[in-house]
């Protein structure tokens, strides 16, 4: 286990983590010097999003502790760069920038749920190479923000590139949503499937009771019929004998 948890790739991702406590206090500590720090550690952390991913692949260091954890660190970092220009002052300069914003938040918990449910029943929801792209332009989007106070105009970008990122989030999100919802599909049409296919069987196996019990029925009838008749035709001798006797 310890080798697992403690390899280079994983180590990136839990400093990720780490700084995202650093980068919130931002919200309270407004000086020039917090402010440009904060940023840089954004900038930093967003690049071992990268690093650690490229580590486990190239050295053969995946595990389920790194793909649970990076993704909890990628949405944890995100969400604390949002909260951070939604509550300072002065960190957007469009009142529609807010959003974007939404839109960005909405999406990270929608995905976070459907994973969640797809992994309890043991299904995969894999990341597009379109959910890759609205990372990076995320990422770009709000180091840009997070640095307005060494240029005005790095705000400006930021915002066009954070408007670019949540089209891009609604697309992903929406794609991710449809294929959960196939997923589901196919697990009811299993399931009525199954049930028809034993309503069927119970069906099959019934018939032939039936039938059986049908014929004993119809035996018994018939014997019925013939002893009457054999009465009948008893006692419609008897009457000639004694109609014969009494002529006599």
């Amino acid at each position: 286990m310890g080798v697992l948890v403690y390899n280079l790739p994983n180590i990136l991702t839990i400093s990720r983590i780490a700084v995202i406590p650093l980068i919130f206090v931002s919200i309270y500590w407004t000086s020039f010097f917090w402010t440009m720090f904060a940023g840089i550690l954004f900038v930093a952390a967003s690049i071992t999003d990268y690093l650690d991913g490229y580590f486990a692949r190239a050295w053969n260091e995946t595990s389920a502790f790194g793909r649970m954890l990076d993704s909890i660190a990628d949405k944890i970092l995100v969400a604390t760069a949002l909260v951070v220009l939604l509550t300072k002052p002065d960190m957007y300069s469009c009142s529609l920038t807010v959003i974007p914003i939404f839109v960005i938040l909405c999406r990270e918990i929608l995905v976070s749920g459907l994973r969640e449910f797809l992994r309890e029943v043991n299904a995969g929801l894999p990341v597009t190479k379109l959910a890759k792209w609205k990372t990076t332009f995320q990422m770009t989007a709000l180091s840009m923000m997070l640095f307005k106070d060494l240029w005005m105009g790095w705000s400006y970008i930021g915002e066009i590139l954070l408007w670019a990122a949540a089209i891009l989030t609604f697309i992903t999100g929406y794609q991710y949503y449809q294929k959960s919802m196939d997923y589901i599909r196919a697990e009811e049409a299993k399931k009525v499937k199954e049930v028809t296919g034993v309503v069927i069987t119970e069906k099959t196996a019934a018939a032939p009771v039936k039938t059986a019990a049908k014929k004993p029925l119809a035996k018994k009838a018939k014997t019925g019929k013939t002893t009457a008749k054999k009465t009948t035709t008893k006692s419609a001798v008897k009457k000639k004998t004694a109609t014969k006797k009494a002529k006599a």
